[in-house]
């Protein structure tokens, strides 16, 4: 309830307010940027850019309570038009996690590539559904599709990381 009183009083120009909600949404925005740009300083662009894209127009906002999935909806049009202008693909090459174990990193190095094989609406609903734990009605709202469609983004997506993820193993078994 405090979020959206916060929500409010930023609509109605509050910038003490508005500055709390994104102190609260920071990192898993970063997070976001950084798993669509790869890269520290592309991520650091992105989440610039949508804080002042939703400064700018906030008071836009027709509905307070969906001010996440409005926000996190900004981010990513602006992570793609990063990659656009700069001709790069989404996800490909090296992401730098922080683990705790070289087996997590080599995991998450791997699961990371094979997110950067899918196509863009896969890796959308992949990244939105298991990094930021958003059920399907909210990755629908947010990518404007039916939420049917996001199901059945979601499913491909996840049948196509197993296949890729298992290719990859095939790879490097004839590789050595």
């Amino acid at each position: 309830m405090r979020d959206l009183d916060l929500v409010i009083s930023a609509i109605n120009g509050n910038e003490k307010a508005f500055e709390a909600l994104i102190k609260s949404e920071n990192e898993k925005l970063y997070r976001t940027a950084f798993l669509y740009v790869r890269n520290k300083e592309d991520a650091l662009d992105v989440l610039q850019e949508t804080i002042y894209k939703a400064f700018v127009s906030i008071k836009k906002l027709k509905s307070p309570e969906y001010f996440n999935t409005w926000l996190t909806k900004i981010l990513i049009r602006t992570a793609y038009d990063l990659i656009r202008k700069k001709k790069k693909e989404v996800l490909k090459n090296n992401i730098n996690y922080v683990v705790e174990s070289t087996y997590d990193m080599d995991w998450k190095m791997d699961l990371s590539r094979a997110i950067s094989m899918l196509k863009q609406d896969y890796q959308t609903v992949i990244i939105l559904f298991y990094y930021h734990d958003l059920p399907i009605q909210c990755i629908a709202e947010t990518m404007e599709r039916p939420e049917n469609t996001v199901k059945t983004y979601l499913s491909r997506a996840k049948v196509d990381l197993k296949k890729i993820i298992e290719g990859g193993n095939k790879y490097e078994q004839k590789a050595t």
